[in-house]
């Protein structure tokens, strides 16, 4: 299937969506917005890969959101009377967004993202959403909204609280500096930095292949609990992973992971299976 925005590919069960318009910048035109959580939904519901990486083109990750998202209908007539209904759709708009995002934090499996030049907007939001994110040299997040006159609004509040110390999240908001790359790091935004595009993308592959090796049952279980303990307390967290330990510990992923190892070999791991056809069986 071909994309406006994206260009994926499938390898060695590690998916590759990669930004495609360089010549653009790669703003978020609306065909991003639709065409990403139905690239990452069709992955983690079909089990098509055991983990994602997010990639870019050109010079620039990406310039954040075209204005184009938010034109409005021409054929519209302007109405006082109808403000409030206009602004109640509009939230639904701005959660529509939000979702598009939070399909990266709900994946089954986990999401890598590799960042390089300007990470501007509506991509810290998207960024911000990936389990783990990488950058070049020459990247600098960029929270421009502030600049423009408005809040952020797809993300990039409630995640990046959780991602780094609240000081650096105030000063990037409330300033619209440049964060670089080299600071970025030191705050644990992301967890490396490299000299050059090609240098990240080959350890990032290298890492998601690595990742891919390992029990996807063990893996998405760590991605639900590190989630579930994100949002609430300590002894919520211990309470539902002893809960999940109790439906879903398979001892045979235990007894295969030591023979590989004893073996010196890959571990054979079955795949997540498909949500359609799960949900088929019930049927």
């Amino acid at each position: 299937m071909s994309h406006n925005c994206f260009n994926v590919s499938i390898e060695e069960g590690v998916a590759h969506i990669e930004l495609s318009r360089p010549e653009a910048m790669n703003t978020m035109i609306p065909d991003f917005w639709r065409e990403l959580p139905e690239i990452v939904n069709d992955i983690s519901d079909n089990a098509k890969a055991r983990v994602i990486v997010i990639s870019s083109t050109g010079k620039h990750f990406s310039a954040g959101m075209d204005l184009s998202v938010f034109a409005p209908d021409p054929d519209a007539k302007p109405d006082k009377r109808t403000r409030a209904m206009t602004n109640e759709t509009f939230r639904h708009t701005v959660r529509r967004l939000q979702e598009t995002f939070s399909c990266l934090d709900k994946a089954r499996m986990p999401v890598l993202m590799a960042c390089q030049g300007g990470v501007v907007g509506g991509a810290v939001d998207f960024c911000s959403a990936a389990d783990i994110r990488y950058c070049t040299e020459d990247a600098f997040f960029c929270i421009q909204e502030i600049n423009i006159g408005m809040t952020a609004d797809v993300g990039t509040f409630p995640r990046l609280c959780h991602l780094i110390p609240q000081g650096w999240v105030r000063e990037m908001a409330y300033t619209g500096r440049r964060l670089p790359a080299a600071k970025a790091k030191e705050i644990g935004l992301v967890n490396e930095v490299y000299a050059t595009q090609e240098e990240m993308i080959a350890a990032v592959m290298a890492t998601a292949r690595e990742i891919a090796s390992k029990s996807p049952i063990a893996v998405a279980g760590s991605k639900v609990m590190i989630n579930y303990a994100r949002d609430h307390s300590i002894d919520d967290g211990l309470d539902y992973i002893a809960l999940w330990q109790t439906g879903m510990f398979e001892p045979l992923e235990m007894q295969e992971a030591f023979a590989a190892k004893m073996e010196k070999r890959e571990g054979d791991f079955p795949d997540l299976k498909p949500l359609r056809k799960a949900l088929g069986q019930i049927s």
